[in-house]
């Protein structure tokens, strides 16, 4: 199941779109002064922690998919993704609006089509229950909260694409019962190793193999104060 990836695609994409993330990171750094969107600002820990570590999965995402990323804060991982994959139908989630301005904006700098939501993802899933192809979501919850999140989003056959560090045993074994319920399956992970001793990443793909019940995601932010377990 698991797979140590290269990643020297993954960088020869960054490179052909360099254009493009030159314009993002100095808008996100110069955005950053006034609206904190990130901690990471110094120039080679941005390409690597945030654009190129974005974009590791972006095989596993079918062409012309329709994918949400989940509490997309200032747009990783969807907007490098979409960066390098313009044929995505891409909508990008955030509970707070200052983040949404943010992304409304650089989407304009870079002539990027992205519909961004001010929305909390259990709020979403009552109008947009099962409408995508792929979820996505970077540095927001637990797995097994993700998975409450997520998986009501997406169509039977689609994947919930997870990005987590290097220590995921215990968050797997604590999303078994969530993963059941939920009617998903931990189909692969991908490990890469991130360039200048940045570290291990593992890329959770699950896959959905049957609707998830009604009552789910909850509300109230029992996902998170509540997870199943």
């Amino acid at each position: 199941m698991e797979k140590l990836e290269k990643i020297s695609g993954k960088i020869n994409l960054i490179n052909k779109f360099n254009d493009k993330f030159e314009i993002y990171y100095q808008n996100l750094v110069s955005y950053n002064e006034k609206v904190n969107l990130t901690a990471i600002t110094e120039k080679n820990e941005v390409y690597t922690k945030h654009f190129l570590d974005s974009i590791l999965p972006i095989d596993e995402i079918p062409l012309n998919a329709k994918v949400i990323d989940i509490g997309a804060g200032a747009g990783f991982p969807s907007l490098p993704i979409k960066i390098v994959r313009d044929d995505i139908n891409l909508t990008m989630l955030d509970s707070l609006n200052k983040r949404i301005s943010f992304l409304n904006f650089i989407c304009n700098k870079l002539n990027v089509k992205s519909t961004n939501i001010h929305s909390r993802a259990e709020d979403h899933s009552v109008k947009f229950r099962e409408k995508y192809d792929i979820a996505v979501a970077r540095a927001v919850a637990k797995l097994n909260t993700l998975l409450e999140y997520m998986l009501p989003l997406i169509k039977i056959g689609g994947k919930v694409i997870a990005y987590k560090g290097s220590n995921i045993e215990e968050e797997l074994k604590s999303s078994e019962k969530a993963l059941d319920l939920l009617g998903g399956k931990v189909i692969k992970i991908i490990k890469f190793n991130l360039p200048n001793e940045v570290g291990e990443r593992n890329i959770i793909i699950v896959e959905k193999i049957k609707p998830t019940p009604t009552q789910y995601p909850r509300s109230q932010n029992k996902p998170k104060t509540n997870p199943i377990m």
